[in-house]
């Protein structure tokens, strides 16, 4: 198995927090991983976006050309996304920001309201969780089981009490598939 992801929204959206958390997972799970991110010089609202590649045998190069799956979190990150992806690859759309459909009908498009879910449960800010268990759903890559040990690691202690609105997030992205 190997599953090659394209990660692309704007800065502030957790596009490389979603991508570290994604290898993170895995190498917990025993898989190899690459995690190879990008955004630009802006703190916020640049562009963001993270190619990560998890498999079960090694990864020969970081470079993700044509994605077995693509994350969307907003609108201009659209056209980046359909012009790399693989024909009949995952497409997973933040449908809060994103109400354009792609314009290749070779994808499995599948809309998540990220923004919405995240706001139910307690914050937009999680928005990038909701997309990572939609994800998980989606591609069976990753089993997310570890991800509360991840989170306790990744996040500074002060922030642990985040961390079941985060589980929630990733169980409401889950179930919007």
């Amino acid at each position: 198995m190997t599953e090659k992801t394209f990660i692309a929204g704007f800065g502030g959206q957790g596009v490389i927090s979603l991508g570290q958390l994604w290898v993170y997972c895995a190498m917990k799970e025993g898989l190899e991983v690459t995690f190879f991110p990008f955004y630009g010089a802006e703190k916020r609202g640049g562009v963001a976006r993270a190619s990560v590649i998890v498999s079960d045998r090694e990864i020969a190069s970081p470079l993700v050309t044509s994605p077995d799956s693509s994350v969307v979190m907003n609108i201009d990150s659209l056209p980046i996304c359909e012009e790399i992806a693989r024909p009949g690859s995952a497409f997973l759309v933040n449908s809060s920001l994103v109400k354009a459909d792609p314009k290749r009908k070779d994808l499995k498009v599948i809309k998540i309201p990220c923004n919405e879910l995240a706001e139910s449960i307690g914050d937009v800010k999680i928005a990038n969780m909701v997309m990572m268990g939609a994800l998980s759903k989606v591609t069976g890559a990753v089993k997310l089981d570890k991800l509360e040990a991840v989170l306790r690691s990744f996040f500074p202690e002060a922030k642990h009490k985040f961390i079941p609105m985060n589980m929630k997030a990733i169980e409401a992205g889950r179930a919007a598939i």
